[in-house]
């Protein structure tokens, strides 16, 4: 047995969301447009906070951003050093400004923490699944092509294709380099877009694409596949031999180039994801937190069994388990590869839904477990409470921040064992109410 760093699952906000191609960040999608699942490019690790009993400096506020003018001839003067012309910096930065709807996107909150099943619900639906398989047959020459230069699967460039921009409908309305622009100007991540910034430049001088084409999504994803202009800039092929890298307009470059990408993450030709499997009863849902692996025959002789409960198959490969939804939903053992679309972008729930969506246009059969029918979404505030709860009764959450991360689902599932419960780390409204009057009592 060993253990593995993986990512908490993340819930999501309540608005279906672009993936950024980028290892670890995506972008969110405007509201409405029904492109899939991903996460906004992530911030830089928080680090963990000194005992109570040290006494601790506040951070000073971030300095005051300079005009946008003035802060863009600074950026004109950087990018010309690295390069790029004059008429490439005319046609790309004459006339911007900052979009107040880029930074409205960025520092929007969410209403609501996002359950499994809505996120599943949303990202793999009949119709997706329908038009996938039709654009599988469509383009299997091309799909085939990518397969046998990179190893990925034809269905799992498709799964990634349609939960980034639903087959290539929603690339997002936004002029990356303004956007870019907008988000490099303000003081929150401002070091991240720039650089972001700057390559996009280096990609218009390179003449891969005409600036008024660079369209994308309000943090800057591009094209067909979702790529931040860094995950352009060091995996796109010029797959259909123009000279140029368009993931806008030729699917073969965009097809092509997602394949490299994923190539390059690592991605293992002829093994799968993972697989959703059964539990037996009284497991140990300890072992279900995504942080440990076992070999197959492991969790073989623990009583996993595949979701028909057919044996798990004999070979040399290590898993973990991974319980997005608590005990009573679905379980899944997952392999290598799930490990490489996390690469991709770091949330586990994007991740099962690119595995699940790859399994139905390849015919594979749905969930064995429905959907309960009194599934309530949870808001920050429910898990602050949570939160609070918890550290009054002695069970170390970290800060009642209501972001439900690995520390507060260790307490969630400490306090569960202490109480003789499935220790699935999962809340639910019920649950949540039982420790809250448990701590007020």
């Amino acid at each position: 047995m060993r253990h593995v760093s993986l990512p908490a699952i993340v819930v999501g906000v309540c608005a279906l969301l672009i993936g950024c191609a980028a290892p670890g960040q995506g972008a969110e999608n405007e509201p409405g447009e029904t492109a899939a699942v991903g996460a906004e490019p992530t911030p830089p690790a928080q680090a963990t906070a000194p005992p109570a009993a040290e006494p601790v400096t506040p951070a000073p506020p971030p300095e005051a951003a300079p005009p946008f003018d003035v802060w863009l001839a600074g950026l004109r003067a950087e990018a010309r050093g690295r390069g790029v012309s004059e008429a490439t910096l005319d046609a790309a930065l004459t006339g911007i400004a900052p979009l107040p709807k880029v930074l409205e996107y960025d520092q929007r909150q969410p209403e609501f923490t996002r359950t499994f099943w809505d996120y599943i619900g949303r990202a793999v639906d009949p119709s997706r699944i329908a038009r996938g398989q039709d654009l599988l047959a469509q383009h299997a020459g091309l799909l085939a092509r990518a397969e046998a230069r990179f190893g990925v699967p034809a269905h799992v460039l498709v799964a990634f294709w349609g939960l980034e921009t639903d087959f290539g409908r929603h690339f997002g309305g936004f002029p990356v380099v303004e956007a870019l622009a907008t988000l490099a100007h303000d003081r929150r991540r401002s070091a991240f877009f720039r650089q972001e910034l700057l390559l996009a430049l280096d990609i218009l001088e390179r003449g891969d694409i005409p600036a008024p084409r660079m369209v994308g999504s309000w943090a800057g994803a591009m094209g067909h596949f979702q790529f931040l202009p860094s995950t352009f800039t060091r995996h796109a092929v010029d797959a259909d031999g123009d000279g140029r890298r368009d993931i806008w307009g030729s699917l073969p470059d965009a097809v092509l180039s997602a394949g490299n990408f994923l190539g390059n993450l690592g991605w293992r030709a002829g093994e799968l994801w993972g697989r959703e499997v059964s539990l037996p009863e009284g497991f140990d849902y300890a072992l279900a937190d995504g942080q440990v692996e076992k070999p197959l025959a492991a969790w073989q002789a623990l009583g996993v069994r595949r979701a028909d409960g057919r044996p798990l198959p004999v070979a040399e490969m290590e898993a973990a388990l991974l319980v997005p939804a608590g005990h009573q939903g679905p379980a899944f053992l997952v392999y290598p590869n799930f490990r490489v679309i996390l690469d991709w972008n770091r949330s586990e729930l994007y991740a099962l839904a690119v595995g699940h969506l790859s399994d139905r246009l390849a015919g594979r059969p749905g969930l064995s477990v429905e959907r309960p029918a009194d599934l309530q979404p949870l808001r920050p505030s429910d898990i602050a409470r949570l939160q609070a709860a918890l550290a009054d009764l002695g069970f170390d959450p970290g800060p009642a921040d209501g972001m439900l991360g690995p520390r507060t689902r260790g307490a969630l599932r400490a306090w569960q064992q202490a109480h003789r419960l499935p220790a699935d780390g999962y809340p639910t409204r019920a649950m949540i109410g039982r420790i809250v009057a448990e701590a007020e009592a």
